[in-house]
């Protein structure tokens, strides 16, 4: 089987991979354009090459001029985009990711790696994440700043809800960081397939609660939310989000952009004493606690 190839040399990587990701690529990688090595970055960074290109692989029937107009109008420099479709033969792609994929760092003792490339650190937190089902390995800036955040708080015997799961990254992080539950909950019937398969994976699946796609949304008071999701969800979202927490419970929102951060607050203002935000490539996390 052959896949269709776009290769996009932008300045704003962050937001072609997603333009990518919403118009239907099955994967988006980044890649170094100048052979130019980002070495050990400094605590709570996550660096990208000074020259980046962005690759979105697509079923050989994609619009490709559907997913050039939306490159060329959402981003700043997308009139002078260099944009390069090719045709690929199949290959075994989980080969070809494991080994373009390295360990990542998070705070002082999170790891989240493949399984070929275990990190035996002495103090360290490992999440064992190969590729899968649903979305979430860390590398995006929103679920990078959720992990820096648990990573640096401490979590033992903690309840949290994952909301907008995925692959089940943080939740599994924050089980593998002492969190005595996590109630992981997505629409996506494969988010569920692959939180369970990656739970299991970290052998924490005895504390991990998947609810299934169909369920309505988990009617449960928790110490933290992690809500990677998108803004318009998080805003329509911010009153039941609010009745999920115990007193004086943390929510942690996230993959909003940084223009996106004031409307989001607003939603949440009447519920949560905020602290301060962090952003990242454009990206913002916002984090606050239940105000009673």
């Amino acid at each position: 089987m052959a896949f269709l190839q776009i290769r996009v040399a932008s300045a704003h990587p962050e937001f072609a991979e997603e333009i990518l990701l919403a118009s239907d690529a099955l994967s988006v990688s980044l890649i170094d354009a100048a052979d130019e090595p980002v070495l050990e970055p400094g605590p709570g960074e996550t660096p990208l090459w000074p020259a980046t290109i962005v690759i979105g692989l697509f079923e050989p029937d994609a619009d490709t001029l559907n997913i050039e107009s939306n490159l060329r109008e959402n981003l700043p420099d997308g009139a002078s985009l260099d944009l390069v479709p090719e045709i690929l033969e199949d290959q075994d792609w989980v080969r070809v990711w494991l080994e373009n994929c390295p360990p990542m760092k998070f705070a002082q003792r999170l790891w989240v790696c493949p399984e070929a490339k275990r990190v035996d650190e002495p103090g360290c937190v490992t999440v064992i994440l190969d590729p899968g089902l649903a979305f979430g390995t860390g590398t995006h800036p929103s679920t990078a700043l959720c992990l820096e955040w648990m990573a640096e708080h401490p979590m033992e015997g903690l309840r949290v809800l994952d909301f907008g799961c995925g692959s089940g990254i943080l939740g599994i992080a924050a089980l593998k960081l002492g969190a005595a539950h996590c109630t992981a909950f997505d629409i996506d019937p494969q988010a569920i397939i692959a939180s369970k398969d990656n739970a299991r994976r970290n052998h924490v699946l005895h504390g991990l609660t998947a609810l299934d796609h169909d369920a309505a949304p988990p009617q449960i008071q928790v110490d933290v939310i992690f809500a990677n999701i998108l803004a318009r969800p998080l805003i329509d979202l911010a009153p039941e989000l609010c009745k999920r927490l115990k007193p004086r419970g943390v929510i942690v929102l996230a993959g909003l952009l940084d223009s996106q951060a004031e409307e989001v607050r607003a939603a949440y203002q009447d519920y949560i004493d905020f602290e301060a935000d962090a952003s990242r490539e454009g990206w913002t996390r916002v984090l606050g606690r239940l105000r009673n």
